[in-house]
């Protein structure tokens, strides 16, 4: 772990943790899921999104403070986004609709 970032614990348990550590040197944030000791995934946030992504985490929890039971609205989305970021471009099909194929069975060797 470098010397600044911090520990979260998952409400499941199972030893399932949230790692976020910043790296100065690659001006990069890495949010890392581990499960124990292993690193089951990871995400490098370039350090220009901490805001954005700060701006979302604020909205998220006057929205709880709140009691609103929805979360925050799109204004809390909008606040957080900085004025002049370009859009998204979506080029695949993020839907879900992809065509899945079941593999074809194939026999077990015979050992003599």
């Amino acid at each position: 772990m470098p010397s600044f970032g911090d520990l979260f614990t998952d409400l499941r348990g199972e030893d399932r943790t949230l790692r976020v550590s910043y790296h100065p040197d690659r001006g990069a944030v890495v949010l890392s899921l581990w499960s124990g000791t292993l690193c089951r995934g990871s995400f490098r946030m370039p350090a220009d999104d901490v805001d954005r992504l700060v701006g979302l985490l604020t909205a998220v929890r006057a929205a709880a403070d709140e009691g609103d039971p929805d979360g925050p609205g799109t204004a809390a989305v909008e606040v957080a986004t900085p004025v002049g970021e370009p859009a998204v471009e979506r080029t695949g099909d993020i839907s879900g609709t992809a065509r899945r194929v079941a593999l074809p069975a194939v026999p077990a060797p015979r050992v003599a």
